[in-house]
């Protein structure tokens, strides 16, 4: 329901009774704005009451952009993980980039791919840090390193 959703953004959220709180990030990307469209889709849900919307706008940023597409190359442009992830309409990986601090979203196949990816994006120029959030099928959330 969210045409312009991309790699680029991070959504989830929780209900409580007809209440739907809305969480994540997304850069400015104009002339839309994932914000107000999420918030509109689930409006229109059957049965919601309230949409508290704790969507994140990230900064503007130039120099994220850049790091955005390098760490989109790293992960999608690599044969090794790009042709697995990389061929689906909304791939699995989500990639948030909050002035020069990545995080990681989403879901791999196993731990292999999850170091793989990390260290693939540790070795972006111009990243100060990556958060690895990404879950292992089947396995759940990693234990905090």
């Amino acid at each position: 329901m969210l045409p312009y959703y991309s790699i680029f953004d991070d959504l989830a959220f929780q209900v409580t009774g007809g209440v739907v709180t809305l969480e994540g990030a997304c850069p400015p990307e104009p002339p839309w704005d994932i914000r107000s469209d999420a918030e509109d889709a689930v409006k229109r849900v059957k049965g919601v009451t309230q949409v508290i919307n704790n969507i994140r706008l990230l900064p503007l940023s130039q120099m994220d952009w850049q790091i955005r597409r390098a760490v989109e190359r790293a992960i999608y442009g690599d044969p090794q993980i790009g042709t697995r992830y990389g061929y689906q309409a909304l791939p699995s990986i989500h990639i948030i980039v909050d002035n020069g601090h990545v995080t990681l979203e989403g879901v791999v196949d196993n731990e292999f791919d999850d170091t793989l990816i990390r260290t693939r994006v540790n070795s972006v120029p111009n990243v100060f840090s990556v958060t690895d959030n990404l879950t292992v099928a089947n396995r759940g959330k990693k234990p905090p390193a």
